[in-house]
């Protein structure tokens, strides 16, 4: 199988002698010594380095990390040219696993997801007599016996890098069941993605009504269902075409295809979605409505961007699944839910929820907005875009183009006798002025900000130009939140050398009791190998009392604001990381990249 992405191994390699099991990266630090590779100066610095914490990487992704230079040009040995190296030194072929070369489901047929999985390894290539399968220890061969027992071929083996192979194994067997799948809901057959991807290799040109185009877009969005995405990214390059998914908000390579494969997609895509077909040079927006595979009807927001070698195309799911839960199921804790509950059932005022983009407010206000829509109150809102639609309540697009905005939104809404309002986003201080003036005339209204915690939303509203004494009449609580990812329970494991004592010193002060039961990520193939399945929002809920009222002036602290709001109750956003963490839910590391500290 020797092809452009191989290498035979060096005649002059030096075989290492008794080893046997798992390679460890002392060993290959000796061999790349002897090999010369590296000089003495150079090993040493590396055996500093990789002796300062254990590691339950790979060997070869560890030395890669720590950027061992070589010895003739002084350059960084990343992790393709170590592999290649070991490659030659153990005398196995070099592969870099190409997808588009990979039959994936002969790949899938040949060997099982889990013993895959279970072996780190992945087969490549099948044929009548032979298996190629990839691995990243060329020690160890106690697999190589039931394989060949089991598919009934001799096995060859090849050296990949242990990247490739964690990715590739979660991508071809996720690709393979989504088609499978397919299949069997007759919306495509087994064999037609191959062909239109062999199809789109031609010059034939594509056209988006082609039969073969119709199926594999109507199989991407499956696929994206089937794999909880929230984004799909269709993506031209120079020489190919990238399909990625956003998932647990984390962008995934999913697929590569030839140019003329990506093109008719978008062309169908935008078809669908009543955009311009022809019009290939300007961005533009358009909405589909599709259904997941249990039946439901899932809308996509469409955008499109001309770059430097084609039409990029993003389709943003609102699976109903994800866009309204009940509040039960947003997570918050019970302190911070009983809370919450007495907050949005006061008459009227303000209510705010702050985070970045892809936090997880629209999520909260849907599913608060649909408790509180029962037939006895008017529940009105005024969005840019619509992200979801909600029958329980009124919902009204802004325009910002025709000179509808949040403000003339809000004025419009005045009129048609609400009681519960939401506007997507206080921008600016027109909105903000028509959202005071909405609660100080009997209204409950709900709105987002962009600040980092929820203190700092009061501040925001000082810095629009709205009056402390405004700010005091009309706001009744601050719900500031992120969401991190959780761990994969297919696969996650108990973290003993997770140091308890931290976690028990990070809550106590909180006087929060509970047991800790640390867990940290492996990976599998139901997680994409990250270890990782869904996500879980983190809360911070800032009550307004009296005695935080009277910190707020004209040029408040924010620390003693903070200050105050934790007396009332409010519990830090990194704080309910902890806990997470402390419950065996996620991982400190992401509950640090994600919240503020606790100042």
């Amino acid at each position: 199988m020797t092809s452009p992405h191989t290498h035979t191994p060096h005649e002059s390699a030096k075989k290492p002698l008794n080893h046997k099991g798992p390679i460890d990266w002392r060993s290959m630090v000796q061999w790349l010594l002897q090999d010369g590779v590296i000089d003495d100066a150079e090993a040493q610095r590396t055996i500093a380095r990789c002796s300062q914490a254990e590691s339950a990487q790979h060997p070869l992704i560890r030395l890669a990390s720590v950027l061992m230079r070589r010895a003739t040009d002084q350059k960084p040995l990343e992790i393709e040219p170590l592999t290649q190296w070991l490659a030659g030194r153990c005398s196995l072929e070099y592969l870099r696993i190409d997808p588009l070369k990979v039959d994936v489901g002969k790949v899938s047929d040949a060997m099982g997801a889990g013993f895959a999985e279970r072996h780190r390894i992945l087969p490549v290539v099948v044929t009548s007599s032979e298996l190629v399968v990839a691995t990243a220890e060329p020690f160890v061969t106690d697999w190589v016996a039931e394989v060949e027992r089991q598919s009934r071929r001799s096995v060859r083996r090849v050296l990949a890098s242990p990247q490739e192979i964690l990715r590739y194994t979660a991508e071809f067997y996720a690709l393979a069941k989504s088609v499978r799948a397919a299949s069997k809901a007759g919306a495509n057959n087994a064999a037609s993605f191959e062909q239109l991807v062999e199809l789109g290799k031609s010059n034939k040109q594509l056209d988006a009504n082609d039969q073969g185009v119709v199926q594999v877009v109507d199989w991407l969005w499956q696929y994206a269902f089937d794999q909880r995405a929230s984004d799909i990214h269709l993506e031209p390059r120079r020489e190919q075409g990238v399909i990625r998914f956003r998932i647990d908000g984390v962008l995934h390579p999913v697929y590569q295809m030839p140019m003329a494969v990506l093109n008719a997609m978008t062309a169908r895509i935008k078809l669908l979605g009543r955009m311009d077909v022809i019009e290939k040079r300007r961005p533009q927006d358009g909405r589909i409505k599709t259904r997941n595979p249990r039946g439901e009807e899932v809308e996509m927001r469409l955008s499109t961007l001309p770059t430097a070698f084609g039409e990029k195309t993003v389709m943003r799911i609102f699976d109903p699944d994800n866009s309204v839960k009940n509040l039960d199921a947003l997570g918050f804790s019970d302190h911070d839910a009983q809370r919450w509950e007495s907050l949005v059932k006061r008459p009227h005022g303000i209510i705010l929820v702050t985070g970045p983009t892809g936090s997880g407010k629209t999520s909260t206000l849907y599913s608060t907005l649909k408790r509180l829509a029962t037939e006895e109150v008017n529940v009105s809102t005024v969005e840019d875009p619509i992200e979801m639609i909600e029958p329980a309540f009124n919902q009204t697009q802004a325009q910002p183009q025709l000179d509808f905005g949040f403000p003339q939104g809000l004025r419009a809404l005045m009129r048609q006798d609400p009681d519960i309002i939401m506007v997507g986003e206080i921008r600016d201080l027109e909105t903000a002025e028509m959202a005071v003036q909405a609660a100080l005339t009997g209204h409950l209204v709900f709105s987002t900000l962009h600040t980092n915690d929820a203190p700092s939303a009061v501040t925001r509203l000082l810095e629009l130009g709205i009056p402390s004494y405004l700010i005091n009449a009309t706001l009744l609580g601050v719900l500031a939140q992120r969401l991190v990812r959780t761990l994969c329970k297919h696969c996650r494991v108990p973290d003993v050398s997770a140091k308890r004592e931290e976690l028990e010193e990070l809550v106590k002060p909180w006087q929060v009791n509970g047991s800790y039961r640390p867990f940290k990520p492996v990976g599998c193939v139901e997680c994409r190998m990250t270890g990782f399945m869904g996500r879980k929002g983190l809360y911070e809920l800032l009550v307004v009392s009296e005695n935080f009222k009277s910190k707020i002036n004209a040029d408040p602290s924010i620390d003693v604001l903070r200050r105050q709001a934790i007396v009332d109750g409010m519990r830090p956003l990194r704080l309910a990381g902890a806990l997470c963490v402390a419950e065996g839910m996620t991982v400190i590391e992401e509950v640090l990249t994600s919240t503020p500290s606790m100042r």
